[in-house]
């Protein structure tokens, strides 16, 4: 169930060929978005990423979806996310702080996460780094209102996982059963600090993540 809480995918293992830079000056700018934009239920459509397991992770999770709502503090959301790996469906639940279109976690591990350009109108394309004592980590990711993204959609996020030398994303079949609403959530902060201090793990979700993309694809 912890391993439900990763939610980013690994880089260094299969590196992309790089889209051209002039390009990616425009794919990588970060955009303005307002709280109100972010509110709402968001399917993950697909990601990339460099923290280890995500890719082991991504092999098996089938779905998941992200709901954001406000709270009595203008600058605080609540995410709530549920996710179905491996046929089991998980949920966990924790608050950002969210400000001038960047999300922030300051503790237990500090996260940044800012929101790039997409051609789709009910799409999120965001960029996360996260640094938990001397390890960092990046990821993209792309949410949408619906399952249904155009290729053109697609096309601009591959190339932007292709500007940040990211490997290719792992996308998630538009057809899968989604997780229902009423999953009791766990409180997701924890769980995710926990995977981020597990040195010894990551060595070995570094080579699980391998044997998937070598075995799985």
């Amino acid at each position: 169930m912890k391993c439900v809480a990763v939610v980013v995918l690994l880089s260094l293992l299969s590196r992309g060929r790089s889209a051209p830079l002039s390009s990616c000056e425009n794919l990588t700018k970060p955009i303005t978005i307002s709280k109100d934009e972010m509110l709402g239920k968001w399917l993950y459509i697909g990601g990339s990423s460099d923290l280890p397991g995500s890719r082991s992770l991504g092999h098996l999770m089938t779905s998941v979806w992200l709901d954001v709502t406000a709270t009595t503090e203008s600058n605080i959301l609540t995410l709530h996310q549920t996710h179905r790996v491996h046929g089991k469906c998980s949920s966990l639940i924790f608050n950002v702080t969210f400000e001038n279109s960047v999300m922030v976690i300051e503790q237990p591990f500090y996260l940044k996460e800012i929101y790039l350009p997409t051609d789709c109108s009910n799409c999120l394309v965001a960029y996360e780094e996260i640094t938990s004592g001397e390890d960092m980590f990046t990821s993209l990711m792309l949410f949408s209102k619906t399952n249904s993204v155009s290729p053109a959609a697609l096309e601009m996020f591959r190339n932007q996982v292709e500007c940040f030398q990211m490997p290719l994303a792992i996308m998630m079949n538009p057809n899968a059963e989604i997780c229902p609403d009423d999953i009791s959530p766990s409180e997701g902060i924890s769980a995710l600090n926990s995977l981020f201090e597990a040195k010894m793990g990551h060595r070995v979700a570094r080579i699980l993540d391998s044997l998937f993309d070598m075995f799985v694809n």
